[in-house]
């Protein structure tokens, strides 16, 4: 009988493979950075080839650490962050472009020009999106337009795109299988989510030649094997979801209602709206939660640009810190920002405001400043854009969450999460296990294959860490939050005449 389920959990700026058990228990991990390319300000890429040789070696490695081989392992499941369009020749299976990532505001320039012609309220009651330079449609056009003579190799068949799942399950099964699930299909600009197919209106506004395209499949199913000798020996690849929406699947959100905070590079809220797909008109995104066989499931979405990266541009841009875990050090060291606020808009601002020109701004310093103030500045942002994206959430859901389950690296921030709950006036619920974007995508591979009975089981496996309860005075919670409010104010618009 089979002992494990591998998640590969592909991210912004690195790779990890996680084992898990049926307890939902991580059993050994093992994760890789990778380069990050910034061919302009406001333009980010990767070497679609670094992105598949950290994530193989990672599942080498995780399985390795586990004491398991390939013949212990029940099934694959795939997550990946989201939007990041990749182009390959379907051939050799080899890229024909950098990848363009999901942070990229290259395409913002003819977003834009869309926009101004009136196309966004079509695409937006198609895809339940906005129409920005964040999601992958602007991104394929882009390419096949500036990469010398790739539309005509695409109208001939002869280049696929997908995004980072779809690359990775094509290189997995030695090119045998071209598929996407229907979460991170939601997420291109090109599907309906209502009538649950691409879309011929949508392909036509961006010049997209189908026959690029994958196909959608369920979120929970088996794909197709992995090549034998990548591995050792053929594994089913069993599910797929949107790191996102992963996330609120190993959280347990099943139920309309429920929902979930990932603070990673970005920071993510998702409320789960059942079987029907709520409009906003408040800057939130409708999007598919997952497909479990014919069922659908719907959420809302507040996507943060710029949360964890933040404390990465700290350490690797300003070099004030060493390593990210550093980071709570500095705060330690001052009981708050000081009256500092930066707004982490590097790559314009996403909910609810959604400005491709708003540029990072640090404002409130004083002659006493100091780099601690900047630090607890960082990490304070995290959660004011949260609180942003919850309070949308609630008024246009016409609910008010009791709670918030939390998850992702920066989760194991105490003083954020603190900060948070202080910000937000509710509870904020940090589970045992921290990375359920791994656990959600190794849940939906196991229950194709019946290594977990169904979601009850799965549901039971969800176990409290740490609760965070409200301890901040209303008085205060509000004078810092009118504060981050005009700061953002500062950031908007800043590189409109760029």
């Amino acid at each position: 009988m089979s002992r494990v389920v591998l998640a590969l959990d592909q991210g912004t700026t690195s790779s990890r493979a996680i084992v898990f058990d049926r307890g939902g228990r991580a059993v050994a991990a093992a994760q890789q950075e990778f380069p990050q390319i910034y061919p302009q300000p406001g333009h980010v890429e990767h070497d679609p080839e670094d992105i598949w040789r950290t994530q193989l070696q990672t599942a080498r490695e995780a399985l390795t650490r586990a004491g398991v081989t390939a013949a212990d392992v029940a099934a694959i499941g795939v997550t990946n962050q989201r939007e990041t369009t990749v182009l390959w020749d379907r051939a050799t299976g080899r890229p024909v472009a950098n990848a363009i990532v999901w942070q990229s505001r290259v395409t913002a320039g003819l977003c834009d020009r869309l926009k101004a012609a009136g196309h966004e309220p079509f695409v937006r009651a198609r895809t339940g999106l906005v129409l920005d330079a964040y999601f992958s449609a602007s991104k394929i056009k882009h390419l096949l337009d500036t990469t010398d003579g790739l539309r005509a190799r695409a109208a001939r068949g002869e280049v696929l795109f997908g995004t980072v799942d779809t690359f990775l399950i094509w290189r997995l099964t030695g090119g045998r299988v071209h598929v996407t699930d229907e979460s991170n299909a939601s997420r291109t600009l090109l599907y309906d989510i209502h009538q649950r197919r691409w879309d011929d209106d949508l392909l036509a506004l961006f010049d997209v030649p189908r026959q690029m395209l994958p196909a959608v499949r369920a979120s929970s199913e088996v794909y197709g094997e992995t090549a034998a000798d990548l591995l050792g020996a053929p594994i089913p690849i069993g599910g797929a979801a949107g790191d996102q929406q992963a996330a609120l699947f190993g959280q347990a959100c099943f139920a309309p209602g429920e929902a979930k905070n990932t603070y990673g590079t970005g920071c993510f809220m998702l409320l789960n709206t059942g079987d029907r797909p709520v409009a906003s008109e408040k800057g939130l995104l409708t999007t598919v939660a997952w497909r479990l066989g014919d069922h659908t499931s719907y959420a809302l979405e507040g996507a943060v640009f710029v949360a964890g990266a933040a404390v990465q541009w700290l350490r690797d841009g300003l070099r004030a810190i060493s390593s990210s875990a550093d980071v709570e050090r500095l705060m330690r060291d001052v009981p708050d920002a000081g009256g500092v606020y930066l707004v982490p808009a590097f790559v314009g601002l996403g909910a609810p405001y959604w400005d491709p020109h708003a540029r990072g701004t640090i404002v409130g310093l004083t002659r006493d400043s100091r780099v601690e103030h900047v630090a607890r500045a960082a990490v304070d942002a995290m959660a004011y854009q949260t609180r942003d994206v919850l309070e949308v959430m609630q008024e246009e859901a016409g609910l008010t969450l009791p709670h918030l389950k939390v998850d992702g690296g920066a989760s194991a921030n105490a003083m954020l999460l603190q900060f948070q709950a202080d910000q937000l006036g509710v509870p904020v619920r940090r589970p045992v296990v921290a990375e359920t974007t791994a656990l959600g995508a190794a849940y939906l591979a196991g229950l194709a294959v019946g290594y977990w009975d169904g979601l009850d089981d799965v549901r039971r496996n969800w176990a409290l860490d740490r609760e965070f309860s409200p301890a901040m005075a209303a008085a205060e919670r509000a004078h810092g939050y009118d504060g981050w409010r005009r700061a953002v104010q500062r950031s908007l618009r800043w590189a409109q005449d760029d």
